[in-house]
Parts: structure tokens; sequence; C-alpha cells
């Protein structure tokens, strides 16, 4: 089975506890760090400012974007995706919420994006040519005047001009002011706008827990792949599950084959049987 990583730098969301855990942003004076961003602007209106990065600072960065990809091609790590997405770094420069410079790296659109390009470029730069590196976006800001599907297709094609291997769609996690009409599948129509304009492979992702709702966004065309999170979580065998429901099969290890339900006959594929 093939195995992905992602690499991340959550910037300005940095030195949080763990979500269990409320997720605040932890002080200095209880073991936090400063952290660092575009724009000396905070996540939460209650949290102290972040540091805005210098030109030195941001090279750090993506030299140490490029490091995290050598070290994972060379554990054998199949596949990479870059987080540019739920308000981490990336997806701060991207923002005009996060993102206020006056440098060549913020103001317009070309100009936020060339910072995340600029460490796609980075990565590319020191893996094989043909390995797959995709990317993970947030569509939209859910907040009026920030980042949006319009600005989303446009980076979408700066990642495709690139030749990234995939697009991972999500949304939010950058503002606290965020509005989001959570249901099942609420992210699935940024997937399906994405996918009417790009190549490369979309997954789709959020609240998409049942398997005959995920087999319907693929069969639709809204997507091309699915993204299953907290469901897997819940219960690790989801795609056991998910095969059952919909007739399909599983390459199961040997140990679990006598666990295939009577009326699965074929769940863990014919060849299996013959060692039962």
């Amino acid at each position: 089975m093939p195995i992905a990583v992602q690499l991340a730098h959550a910037g300005r969301k940095a030195s949080s506890q763990r979500p269990w855990e409320g997720g605040q942003l932890i002080p200095v004076a209880e073991g936090g760090w400063h952290t660092v961003a575009p724009s000396a602007i905070p996540h939460g209106s209650n949290e102290p400012a972040p540091a805005a990065l210098d030109l030195a600072g941001m090279q750090r960065i993506k030299q140490a974007f490029a490091d995290a990809a050598i070290r994972a091609y060379r554990l054998g790590i199949d596949a990479i995706e870059i987080h540019s997405a739920h308000g981490y770094l990336l997806h701060q420069f991207l923002s005009p919420l996060s993102n206020q410079r006056t440098d060549q790296y913020g103001g317009n659109l070309e100009n936020r994006m060339r910072f995340p390009l600029e460490v796609i470029d980075a990565v590319k730069e020191v893996l094989p040519a043909d390995y797959p590196l995709g990317v993970r976006i947030s569509a939209s800001d859910w907040v009026e005047g920030g980042w949006d599907i319009l600005q989303s297709i446009t980076y979408t094609q700066a990642l495709e001009q690139k030749h990234c291997a995939f697009i991972h769609v999500s949304s939010g996690g950058l503002s606290t002011q965020q509005k989001i009409p959570l249901e099942s599948g609420y992210q699935v129509h940024f997937a399906e706008t994405i996918k009417k304009i790009t190549s490369m492979p979309v997954i789709a992702v959020g609240l998409i827990t049942e398997a005959e709702h995920a087999e319907r966004i693929l069969n639709d065309g809204q997507a091309d792949l699915i993204g299953i999170a907290r469901g897997i979580l819940y219960d690790p065998h989801w795609p056991w599950h998910a095969a059952a429901k919909l007739g399909g099969t599983v390459d199961a290890p040997p140990q679990y084959w006598r666990s295939q339900p009577r009326e699965l006959k074929n769940l863990f594929g014919e060849i299996r049987q013959g060692g039962r």
C-alpha cells in the first residue's frame, strides 16, 4: 500500500495546545515559543502577534521544506503533500486576511502566491522529476474579503503549471471569524469546481462518512478521490466496511481472513478462500 506524508509549517498557529486539550496558543512563559507569519497579525484577537517573517526567515523555511522532503524520500515515502490549507503558514501567505505585506510577497494575488509557489519549487528541486508531489488547499476562508474559490482556481492553475501530482481541496482554518455551514459533504462543491478547471486528480473531503455518499461523489464526477480522516480514526476498518456495503473486495493480511462475515464470502477476495 502506498504511503504518503504531509509537510507543513504552522506559522502563527504553532506553539499551540493539542486539539483535544483546547488548541489554544501556549504562552512563552508556559513553555511556548514566539511564532512567525507573513505579517504581525494574530490568529485570535486575544493572542500575541507573531513576528513578521523577513526574507532570511523565509529562505530558512523553504530550505526546511526541502530538507524534510529529502528525508521523506530517503525513508521510502511514496508521495508528499504540501499543506497550504487550514490557516497554516502557506495559507497565511495566500490569504489577504493574514498577509498584509507591502513587499513582493504581499498585496495582489500573484504576490501572495509567490512564497507558497517558491516552496513548491524548492521541494520539487530535490525530488526526482516523476515523484508525486501534491498540495492541500483551503478553497475558502469562509470570511468576506478573505481567500475564496476564485483565487483558489488561479492557485490551482499555477500548481498545475508546476506539474503537481494532485490537489486536495479542503477549506477554512485561517480566521476565528469563519462561518462554515457544517453538513455532510459541505466542501465537495469546492472540489467539484476545482475539478472542472484542472487535469490533476482532485481529492474531496469534509464530513463524508458513509460509503454510499463517497461512491456517489466519485460516480457523479465531483472528485477523483475521497479523503477520510476522522471517520477512520473512529473506525480504522472503514474501507473494509465500505467495500462490504458496495460489493467490493479488500486486501487484508492473512490473520484477518477468518474474520470475514459468513454473508460476505468474497470480501477478502476469492483468491483468499483456499487458505481459510
